[in-house]
């Protein structure tokens, strides 16, 4: 991609092989631990097939996840500068991550070292596919022929609207990760509930409401599109899923009938994400008035 500089971002965006080379960006593994081994994350998922992880978080595995840190952020970003390129890194947000202030540190040193190059670190403030669609669209800008300090403060202006709405099947990976307390979770599996949940300014993943049933927390997704959504007819939408593909082919099918966007992609969300989601986890993200 005849670019002067290079757009780079991490596998919590869960971007596809696809969307990634079409976009012409470099994406960073970060790592996950199964059992006494630590595992790359790559968009092809070559290391661990992501199928395979979530049967084993089925069968109660209980994986963790680790942050980039400074000296794979400087190999990333250095293979761009040795080569003439500026760097563009769009970060998992700074809420959910330490990797944005890594790459933060790192950047002040190889500005110190290329300082003919300018590199630019931003923190997307998105997960999953939301980050993965900010990243995407300020591609698209790039791409197009912005420059880099055009591409960022492309990303500035959508941040704020890059809507992310999720629902889980399974409360006991919220529990895990803080999200809501041990008895909520008994009592909202017990009672079947699902709580709705989105990425708010700051980053963090925050529940907003509960409702009873599989059915009914897939509509609020929809109904929560239809709310605050601007010209989606005219939309790049992306929709990720812990391993439903089914559920997330027929959402999909909704969408298009309903709202009827330019552009739907539809993806797993893969081990970085899904150790705190869990199976069954669907997520929804598109441009809005507000988050």
């Amino acid at each position: 991609m005849n670019r002067s500089y290079a757009i780079i971002t991490e596998s919590s965006s869960d971007l596809t092989p696809a969307l990634a080379q079409e976009a012409g960006v470099d994406v960073l593994p970060l790592t996950f631990t199964l059992g006494d081994k630590v595992y790359p994350h790559y968009p092809d998922a070559r290391e661990f097939p992501v199928g395979e992880f979530y049967r084993l978080l089925r069968e109660g595995e209980m994986p963790t996840t680790a942050a980039a840190n400074v000296a794979e952020l400087t190999d990333i970003m250095e293979k761009h500068l040795k080569e003439g390129r500026d760097v563009l890194f769009l970060n998992f947000s700074s809420a959910l991550s330490s990797t944005c202030a890594s790459c933060a540190v790192a950047a002040e040193e190889l500005r110190e070292k290329y300082p003919e190059r300018t590199i630019v670190t931003f923190d997307t403030k998105c997960a999953s596919m939301g980050q993965a669609l900010l990243v995407f669209l300020v591609a698209q800008k790039a791409n197009a022929g912005a420059t880099i300090q055009e591409a960022a403060e492309y990303a500035r202006e959508i941040r704020p609207h890059l809507a992310h709405w999720f629902t889980v099947d399974d409360l006991n990976h919220l529990k895990r990760g803080g999200r809501v307390s041990a008895a909520a979770a008994v009592m909202g599996t017990m009672l079947n509930i699902k709580p709705v949940l989105h990425v708010d300014d700051e980053g963090r993943l925050i529940p907003v409401s509960k409702v009873r049933g599989r059915k009914a927390s897939l509509a609020a997704l929809l109904q929560k599109m239809e709310e605050t959504g601007t010209d989606l007819s005219g939309q790049t939408v992306f929709l990720s899923h812990g391993d439903c593909e089914e559920e997330a082919l027929a959402l999909r099918d909704q969408i298009r009938e309903h709202f009827h966007p330019a552009r739907i992609e539809v993806g797993p969300i893969g081990p970085i994400i899904g150790t705190h989601s869990g199976p069954g986890t669907m997520a929804l993200f598109f441009l809005a008035d507000r988050r």
